[in-house]
């Protein structure tokens, strides 16, 4: 479970088909937009982050990342009851963080995928409540125990899916 540092040579850069890099987050913010309506205890999961994460990590360019990662957060609250922008600016933060992590380490592997995931998840829950709570007001409580908890639930589903993903990857 080693995170390795590469260098800039030994970077895998992927990128995505059109229908991929549309359609996966498309999936990705509805499915997290209605299923949790019918089953609650899917409100844990971030599937929106996820899908940034995933795509930072492997696109390798914070550019693009933290594009990615604003689109997503904007059609995310475009589905929600919070003010536009709380989610877009959280997910962009991440966005260009993952992208430039994944430029310098190997995070191709299980280990680094969960480490990884874990760090942006904690760090997508700091960014949220500082925004929601600093600049828009919005009334939230902070639980440790429940962040960590569904830090530690979105990690390990993002090894699995990021190992469903791996397939929509094409080499540069």
């Amino acid at each position: 479970m080693p995170i390795t540092y590469t260098s800039q040579e030994q970077v895998e850069v992927y990128r995505f088909s059109i229908p991929a890099a549309i359609l996966i987050p498309l999936i990705a913010v509805f499915l997290q937009a209605f299923v949790p309506l019918k089953l609650g205890f899917f409100s844990i999961f971030d599937l929106p982050l996820l899908v940034v994460i995933f795509f930072a990590v492997a696109r390798r360019s914070p550019v693009t990342g933290l594009l990615t990662g604003a689109a997503i957060g904007l059609l995310q609250d475009s589905l929600t009851h919070q003010p536009i922008g709380v989610y877009g600016i959280a997910k962009t933060v991440v966005g260009y963080g993952a992208s430039s992590l994944g430029v310098k380490l190997d995070v191709e592997n299980a280990g680094s995928r969960f480490l990884v995931t874990l760090f942006f998840y904690i760090a997508h829950e700091i960014v949220y409540f500082a925004v929601a709570r600093g600049l828009v007001g919005l009334t939230l409580q902070w639980s440790w125990l429940h962040e960590l908890g569904s830090a530690l639930a979105n990690a390990l589903l993002a090894v699995a899916l990021f190992a469903l993903l791996d397939r929509f990857k094409q080499r540069t």
